[in-house]
């Protein structure tokens, strides 16, 4: 075992203050646990630091809460005196611990003498977000793992424009975290001494009732009397999205929403899914069951945080259609522009915001509407970055920005992924789509009519702990030094390697093969996960076509790995 890997261990197991579930843990580690759980401290990914539940270094439990709290409060100690008065706001979701996680973070700021804005419960990642940028505070932290399975929680730090921070921010708070010499005795207030000493305030609804008005203003469409005719089933995953999309769409006059029982209520083990996640068809097995028996117009789910969401809606043979990602980007775009077109609102100097894993029939929809599209890296920092950049120059004015992985944000008062938002237009969409006489599958073939067949893919292998990652970095590396020159049957007309750079963007461990006629794959291993990923699009003139050339590529590199 490693040398390190034993000290940490020795140390946590002879503190005196260790909670006795950790050291009932500890005890539970044979040789390889014991270096899986501290051969490193728990590292900030794509989204955030996320990680399994559990004593050690490498997972999450009070300590990393507080060394990496440490780590941010120095790095505002050393903005200012102003800078410490206005704080940062503290989120949390409804997994395993994140209150007291919540409390942790609040504590160790109050101990540092900075201004903690703290939620009274459980509130989406985006309200974190608008939160920070409303009350114009120096920071906001959320603890949640997104869509992760429940033994996971996680950290997210975001910076004062309600962005989560990127990389160059981040550094220099992991600068701060490096001089840290033992998280187990980092001094820390309880949140009776926080609040009485002035530094820790529980937050007012009137923070809430800002957001949900600041979402009114995204409304292309307002309280139409035909709103009430739309039948949506709605299921929050049992995280936090029940009743901030619960609260728009009654307001706009959704009436014919309901909620899936078994998944309503908040629950951190989440015992109705594998995992909380809107991208697999599975978790949204309830709701469809509930919209079948009910003949609903549509069915809408968000993950545990609420960032991102999941649709499906009923075709003209009763069937329901499941929308991948990119294809309810697509939807959401063509009803944005061809809505904005329509009331002279469309500016001249307009821009989507998309990653660059994301399918390119974004970018075609929106030059159709004469609407610029810009790809960034995956991660929703790098949009929130763009948007902020155009604002600040003025030399484009934000549209929508999104990723295929089910994550939308059509309204910038928010700086992350937004399923609140997304429900509420999606909903929205719906609603004018069927007043035209028309079905969501039937916009989407009228899109692919006019721009092409265009399909996508994605699958990923998970490798866990120390073993998985160096497993990962093989396989980018083979296919980083030995890329093919035709894989099924399309000639490889170019290898990017964001790895150096490219671009524009920041230096980023993807690569992107471009086929011929427009076609594409890209290959990441996960920055929240440990899960290597593959990327596929295709376009084609006919669906038929677009299918065989998607199901053709995936054979080959799935051949490719087994070889």
């Amino acid at each position: 075992m490693n040398t390190t890997c034993q000290r940490l261990y020795q140390r946590w197991m002879k503190f005196p203050g260790l909670d006795e579930d950790l050291k009932q843990s500890l005890r539970s580690l044979d040789p390889a646990g014991i270096e899986e759980a501290f051969y490193r401290y728990l590292e900030f990914g794509t989204a955030g630091m996320r990680g399994l539940i559990g004593a050690g270094t490498n997972r999450m439990n009070r300590y990393t809460v507080r060394r990496t709290t440490e780590g941010l409060a120095r790095h505002l100690e050393g903005r200012g005196e102003a800078v410490k008065q206005r704080g940062v706001v503290i989120a949390y979701d409804s997994r395993r611990k994140s209150p007291e996680f919540a409390e942790e973070a609040a504590g160790v700021l109050a101990f540092h003498g900075i201004r903690v804005h703290l939620f009274p419960s459980l509130r989406p990642t985006p309200m974190l977000s608008f939160a920070v940028r409303h009350l114009q505070a120096a920071a906001g932290i959320m603890i949640t793992a997104s869509h992760n399975p429940a033994p996971y929680n996680g950290y997210k730090v975001y910076g004062e424009d309600g962005a989560q921070i990127p990389p160059h921010q981040l550094k220099a708070i992991l600068t701060e975290m490096e001089g840290i010499q033992d998280e187990l005795t980092l001094p820390v207030l309880s949140l009776d001494e926080g609040r009485e000493a002035g530094w820790i305030r529980i937050l007012d609804p009137k923070v809430d009732r800002a957001y949900t008005e600041r979402l009114h203003t995204l409304s292309l469409r307002g309280k139409k009397k035909t709103n009430g005719d739309l039948s949506i089933v709605f299921t929050p995953l049992h995280g936090t999205g029940n009743l901030p999309v619960r609260r728009i769409l009654e307001e706009l006059g959704y009436t014919g929403v309901q909620t899936v029982p078994e998944q309503e209520q908040p629950d951190p083990e989440f015992p109705t899914v594998t995992a909380p996640n809107p991208e697999d068809p599975q978790a949204l097995d309830l709701a469809l069951k509930q919209a079948r028996d009910q003949s609903a117009d549509l069915v809408i789910g968000t993950d545990p945080d609420a960032d991102r969401l999941g649709l499906l809606a009923r075709n003209r043979t009763g069937d329901y259609v499941a929308f991948n990602g990119n294809q309810i980007g697509a939807l959401l775009l063509q009803y944005l522009l061809e809505k904005r077109k329509e009331r002279g609102t469309l500016p001249e100097n307009g821009v989507i915001l998309k990653s660059l894993v994301t399918s390119e029939l974004g970018r075609s929809i929106a030059g159709g509407f004469g609407v610029s599209t810009e790809d960034v890296l995956t991660g929703f920092k790098y949009i929130a970055e763009k948007i902020k950049e155009y604002e600040e120059s003025g030399r484009h004015t934000f549209l929508f920005g999104y990723e295929e992985s089910y994550g939308y944000l059509p309204g910038d008062f928010v700086r992350d992924k937004d399923a609140v938002q997304t429900a509420l237009l999606c909903c929205e969409m719906a609603a004018h789509y069927k007043d035209k006489g028309l079905t969501l599958d039937e916009v989407l073939h009228g899109i692919f009519e006019e721009h092409g067949w265009y399909r996508e893919a994605l699958f990923s292998f998970t490798f866990e702990g120390k073993a998985g990652l160096e497993k990962m970095a093989s396989i980018m590396e083979r296919f980083r030094t030995r890329p093919p020159g035709v894989i099924g049957g399309l000639s490889v007309r170019e290898l990017k390697d964001y790895q150096q750079g490219i671009d524009g963007l920041p230096a980023a461990n993807v690569l992107k093969y471009r086929l011929e006629g427009g076609s594409w794959i890209a290959i990441r291993p996960s920055g929240t996960e440990p899960k290597i990923k593959f990327y596929f699009s295709v376009v084609a003139p006919s669906e038929e076509e677009a299918r065989t050339r998607l199901d053709r590529l995936q054979r080959v590199v799935r051949g490719m790995l087994e070889d």
